[in-house]
């Protein structure tokens, strides 16, 4: 498999992102993660077409947890593979199953959102046993049902635009005017259209068929969530030109999130960390607390 691995001079001086790397090995790339501080486990996915720069904002405020954010294979500053049809919805699961393996995680808080919710949830569909509760925001579980017409010229768009620009779809999915440092943090990963064919076919890679080979996966997933008896925190933003109202039915889904408080985070976009990340933060400390059952 051929990848190119982003020079690092381009992460030097982001704004409020002065982490420790670290790295995974999976075959012969790096996979790059933050982990930072200690204490129970809180595991963060990012989606398309951000990075774990996303969750910057989630760390001085749960400074008494262990908080990792891994970067898929792609992204941020870990490797990237050249070539689209490298990349899958299997070999992601794969690479993140590998990854918490490797770190021996358990008892997991498990946060995703936007494609960390298609792998993660299906990590924890795969793995139930390695996680604690769940907070879900701003993603979906599709299995395989045709997608409409705006998500599917999406796909398009990013599968064959010269060089999908990445800087860009976070700024139009965000509801608040984003720092030009910010968006720069968010294009860094990325030098040229070579390092882009992760962000590329990623949303190629949401089932439109029943057939996909993911939605066996998506459908453990929901059947995992159906009968979930820990709990579940589901918080999506009032903004979201993407996947807004879609919290309806992960309360349908999930019987014990209805034992939280029914929150939204408002004046936020599809990327809520971004623009609400220390509120989320502090939300998820509560809820680990246990001071938001109703």
């Amino acid at each position: 498999m051929e990848f190119v691995r982003t020079p690092s001079k381009r992460f030097e001086n982001l704004p409020g992102f002065d982490f420790k790397e670290n790295y995974v090995q999976f075959q012969d790339m790096q996979m790059h993660y933050l982990d930072e501080g200690s204490g129970k486990v809180i595991l963060a996915l990012h989606g398309e077409p951000s990075w774990c720069f996303l969750y910057r904002k989630f760390i001085p405020e749960l400074e008494s947890y262990r908080f990792i954010a891994p970067d898929f294979f792609g992204f941020g500053k870990s490797d990237k593979p050249t070539q689209t049809k490298d990349y899958s919805y299997e070999f992601h699961l794969k690479t993140l199953t590998h990854f918490c393996e490797k770190l021996e995680l358990k008892d997991i808080t498990l946060v995703v959102q936007d494609w960390g919710g298609l792998l993660g949830l299906g990590l924890l569909g795969q793995h139930p046993d390695w996680f604690k509760r769940v907070v879900i925001m701003n993603t979906f579980l599709p299995i395989g049902k045709p997608l409409k017409l705006p998500f599917r010229i999406w796909q398009w768009f990013a599968k064959y635009h010269p060089s999908i620009p990445v800087s860009g779809i976070i700024k139009y999915a965000s509801y608040t005017n984003l720092s030009k440092e910010v968006l720069s943090a968010y294009d860094a990963p990325f030098p040229n259209k070579k390092y882009k064919a992760g962000a590329r076919i990623f949303p190629s890679l949401v089932p439109s068929k029943k057939n996909d080979p993911s939605v066996k996966y998506l459908k453990k997933a929901r059947e995992v969530l159906t009968n979930w008896n820990k709990p579940a925190l589901v918080l999506f933003s009032d903004k979201d030109k993407v996947l807004g109202g879609l919290e309806k039915f992960f309360y349908k889904l999930i019987p014990t999130a209805n034992d939280q408080q029914k929150i939204i985070i408002k004046d936020a976009g599809h990327f809520l960390q971004e623009e609400k990340g220390e509120e989320i933060a502090r939300y998820i400390d509560a809820f680990i607390k246990r001071e938001l059952e109703v």
